[in-house]
């Protein structure tokens, strides 16, 4: 089941180091079959507020996802990126194919029902 690195990244100054940092991500999560979905991209805010930037990450699995986040490639230029633009960055996994929300629903009316 796929996965996804997402950040919702703070307005920061240009810095040299993120800079690096860009260059460099790219190389640190192809071995783990990572690819840029989202980077760079104006968003639109549709409820709430959502100052800043949205990156996604797109993984084949949850494991591979964790498994970049916690390479030695990675964490060596996390610094780069942490120590200039603050953020919140979070691992999820997809749906599963056939997905259906309708049973979901479903499950949590069954659930309440029976409280």
């Amino acid at each position: 089941m796929s996965a996804y690195a997402i950040a919702h990244l703070q307005e920061s100054a240009p810095h040299p180091e993120i800079a690096e940092y860009m260059a460099r991500i790219t190389a640190t999560f192809e071995p783990y079959g990572g690819r840029f979905l989202v980077h760079g991209a104006a968003h639109e805010v549709k409820e709430g507020s959502w100052p800043g930037h949205v990156v996604v990450i797109g993984f084949p699995s949850l494991a591979q996802a964790r498994a970049w986040w916690d390479s030695d490639a990675y964490q060596e230029i996390v610094p780069l990126r942490a120590d200039h633009i603050e953020g919140d960055i979070v691992l999820v996994p997809g749906v599963a194919e056939g997905y259906d929300a309708a049973a979901t629903a479903r499950t949590m009316r069954e659930a309440l029902v029976a409280c």
